[in-house]
């Protein structure tokens, strides 16, 4: 399968600058708070780099086997083109969080997933946490498989469990988190997007993907 072409048909550069107000957003007034500024972050699946790009801390890496991801990383950003289930360039109990954006279900099934969050804890020092952000199959029964290379069904309840089964404590669940793409037909200036973060009451009515901070013990 060629994710370069995939991608490029999927994700047109021109919506970038849009997609890249969103996450600033997301990065600023939400994520930012389970992310120390002097901490090592990783993000793995990285894509255009939308969250690692915006993220404050004092150092970055993207994990992405598309070469295309150098693109798009800011100078400051450590690309790594190797496997989610054999980050060798990284050593055991070394960084301070993992994330993970949409990335999980394009594995070829849950044995990779498990072998992908278990690298995860591996790289991971003794309190880090992982980050994940996933379309929820729960609330996506059909539109889960609108993508091609969706391939792996999870839900937050299966994340649950398995990162349990890793001895990871569970420190945030919500099930229903933001929409499930940008390309949904709610406002996307940058105001409404600090209101949607803000009234948590209205993640149950849009919100289609989960969110999951997971920390090592």
């Amino acid at each position: 399968m060629d994710l370069q072409k995939i991608y490029a048909t999927r994700f047109i550069e021109e919506e970038l600058p849009t997609k890249n107000k969103i996450w600033k957003v997301l990065c600023t007034d939400f994520f930012s708070q389970f992310v120390p500024k002097a901490g090592t972050v990783v993000d793995i699946g990285a894509g255009y780099c939308e969250f690692i790009n915006h993220i404050d801390c004092q150092k970055k890496m993207a994990i992405d086997l598309n070469p295309d991801v150098k693109k798009f990383a800011h100078p400051d950003i450590e690309v790594i083109n190797e496997s989610c289930m054999a980050m060798h360039s990284l050593t055991d109990n070394s960084v301070d969080i993992v994330f993970m954006s949409n990335f999980l279900e394009h594995l070829l099934n849950k044995q990779q997933v498990f072998e992908t969050l278990c690298e995860a804890k591996r790289i991971l020092k003794v309190g880090g946490k992982m980050l994940i952000l996933q379309p929820n199959i729960r609330f996506l029964p059909n539109n889960y498989w609108d993508f091609f290379d969706h391939h792996t069904p999870l839900s937050d309840r299966s994340l649950v469990e398995v990162l349990e089964s890793l001895e990871l404590l569970i420190v945030k669940c919500y099930p229903r988190f933001l929409p499930y793409t940008t390309k949904s037909k709610l406002p996307k200036g940058t105001l409404f997007i600090k209101l949607y973060l803000h009234l948590r009451w209205i993640w149950p009515l849009f919100g289609k993907q989960a969110f999951i901070v997971a920390e090592k013990r």
